[in-house]
């Protein structure tokens, strides 16, 4: 999927104008470097796992040969679990890995999917089983579990733990599944579809309600509801209620109208910390159409009467639940918005971020830095010359909060950690790691984590220099970029200067607490002379200012770097009306650069 991904940013940004805040960055598809169709979630320990389709790249029926798991505790950040089970995990099956849906029960996870039986030809539904809601999944029976023709099966466990299992198109039928969940009781009950219980369809004899295929089945308050996608096609997504698992149902009318792009569509609906969610499939990626889908998710709130109200697709999605905490370990796969990536079984475990070339990218939403982070470290590989990760805040091109350069490791499963100093990463904010480098594939990513700053956080902007100049101002002389650098890929170099005291400043007035320790940390390094360099703060209070010495002065050398440190009290009489951060020479005018500042 990889080529057509190349417009992808141009689409999202088309949809965003319309459907969601010009600040924000849709969401919606959920999954973005696969096909993905006929989602099935499950809430299971704090988290929604969420089962889908794959439809295969550039398909003209539904080709479709495994499928994948997903899963979220924020309904943004969707981590790629891969491909579980496949077609071949069930021996008895040719082809057809089509909607199913997977469910807890006696310590392990049961997956019932439609294949196409080998013997018959026709399609049938299979039953596998996992230890872990992840997989892998392995054939349970070995066999059908029920077959002649059935798709779409939905399961659920009622209050009494009866288990039922619903299928059906073009008729809806149930079973009473035992309570190992492989096996059933009694035989099969085909559910009237009456115009009460499933709308009127019009100009179809054969098909006299609005009920076509992909039931929902779930309890809430008391109240069953069965969704299920409505009048081939283009389908909309319609629902009944019953008093009971087994009926009479009740036709409520249309939850998601005829919309997106594919003519089929097939719904999952879940309540998940305190709220309740609706998922679907449409065609908006580039490429998508009823044969190459992708998964989407609503938020919504139910009336008070208990129905539901009418639910639109956009490109918005869900709003996140809470923050991601950047300070553990987080899988390279977990993301909300991905251009150009693609993801494969690692080496070491899980999935890794593979594929990826220059100007490739992921954004991960909602990261709560708080206080700051000092630097980052990612587990990555590269089988050619490597690149560099971009930490960027708010966009692609957003603020560039530090760069870690990734070497060559020998082999795109050869793995190594790299860590960066960062500067300028607080609060909360859509992060995004940003891929450069040459031509090619430049590196594989597996996991990543920042560590936080010390208590207080680096009170200066851009203190890698990654950034440029920004937030650096010339206290006499000018100050620009340098390749030269200490870490990452630039520095700050000190040059024209007239006197000592001129070099790099930042203004750092509203940031200082009377009486309070500082520590400061500066690499230096010459560009002309062996320099006496150092940092020095000028304080202003009281119409006096003043100069606190922050660290001692040490000799710059051109052939290497020397690091400046120190840790000095400031404190001032009268009212503070200025506080200047600068690096000068404790003589002349020597040029200088320098690289990864703290004042902290």
């Amino acid at each position: 999927m990889k080529p057509a991904l190349r417009l992808l940013t141009l689409v999202v940004l088309l949809l965003a104008t319309t459907l969601v805040p010009a600040s924000a960055r849709a969401d919606n598809p959920i999954v973005q470097h696969v096909y993905t169709a006929d989602p099935a979630p499950l809430v299971h320990n704090g988290r929604v796992y969420l089962y889908t389709g794959h439809d295969e790249d550039g398909s003209t029926y539904f080709t479709m040969k495994d499928w994948r798991v997903w899963s979220s505790e924020d309904m943004v950040n969707w981590t790629d679990h891969g491909s579980p089970m496949s077609v071949s995990t069930f021996s008895w099956a040719s082809a057809d890995a089509w909607a199913g849906q997977a469910i807890h029960r006696n310590g392990k996870f049961y997956w019932y999917v439609p294949v196409k039986e080998r013997a018959t030809g026709a399609m049938a539904i299979g039953v596998a089983v996992s230890d872990s809601p992840t997989g892998p999944f392995t054939d349970a029976i070995g066999r059908p579990l029920v077959k002649n023709g059935e798709i779409d099966p939905s399961v659920f466990i009622d209050d009494d733990g009866q288990a039922y299992l619903y299928w059906g198109n073009p008729r809806l039928a149930y079973v009473r599944l035992n309570a190992d969940m492989i096996s059933y009781s009694g035989g099969i009950t085909y559910v009237p579809l009456t115009p009460a219980g499933f709308g009127t369809r019009t100009g179809n004899a054969s098909r006299p309600t609005l009920y076509e295929e992909g039931p929902w089945i779930y309890k809430r308050n008391g109240l069953y509801y069965n969704v299920f996608a409505a009048e081939c096609c283009g389908e909309f997504i319609a629902y009944s209620t019953a008093p009971s698992v087994t009926g009479p149902w009740t036709y409520r009318g249309t939850i998601m109208p005829r919309q997106g792009g594919s003519f089929t569509n097939h719904a999952g609906v879940i309540d998940f910390k305190g709220g309740s969610y609706f998922f679907y499939h449409n065609g908006a990626l580039p490429g998508g159409s009823g044969y190459t889908r992708s998964v989407a998710v609503e938020k919504f709130t139910y009336n008070a009467n208990g129905t539901i109200p009418t639910i639109n697709m956009t490109a918005a999605g869900a709003p996140q639940i809470g923050t991601l905490n950047p300070y553990v370990r987080q899988e390279a796969e977990t993301i909300a918005w991905g251009s150009g990536i693609e993801t494969e079984p690692a080496g070491e475990g899980g999935m890794n971020v593979g594929f990826v070339e220059n100007g490739d990218w992921i954004k991960v939403k909602g990261v709560a830095f708080g206080g700051g982070a000092s630097s980052y470290s990612a587990r990555v590989a590269s089988g050619t010359g490597g690149g560099r990760i971009e930490l960027r805040l708010g966009g692609a091109t957003g603020t560039l909060v530090g760069t870690c350069t990734v070497p060559g490791t020998g082999g795109w499963q050869t793995w190594t950690t790299v860590t960066c100093p960062v500067s300028g990463a607080t609060g909360t904010h859509d992060l995004y790691l940003r891929f450069t480098g040459g031509s090619g594939y430049l590196m594989n990513l597996n996991w990543w984590q920042f560590t936080p700053a010390a208590p207080g956080g680096n009170l200066l902007t851009n203190g890698t220099l990654e950034s440029g100049t920004a937030g650096w101002t010339a206290f006499g002389g000018t100050v620009a970029s340098s390749g030269t650098a200490h870490g990452g890929s630039q520095s700050l170099a000190s040059t024209g200067r007239t006197a000592s005291w001129n070099g790099p400043s930042q203004d750092v007035t509203g940031k200082l607490t009377n009486g309070k320790s500082y520590t400061t940390g500066v690499w230096v390094r010459s560009q002309t002379g062996t320099p006496d360099v150092r940092a020095t703060l000028a304080v202003t209070a009281g119409g006096t200012t003043s100069y606190v010495a922050l660290t001692p002065a040490a000799t710059a050398n051109t052939n290497g770097w020397t690091r400046l440190t120190g840790t000095a009290t400031v404190s001032w009489t009268g009212t503070l009306t200025g506080a200047r951060f600068y690096v000068e020479t404790a003589s002349g005018t020597d040029s200088f650069l320098m690289d990864d500042v703290s004042f902290e």
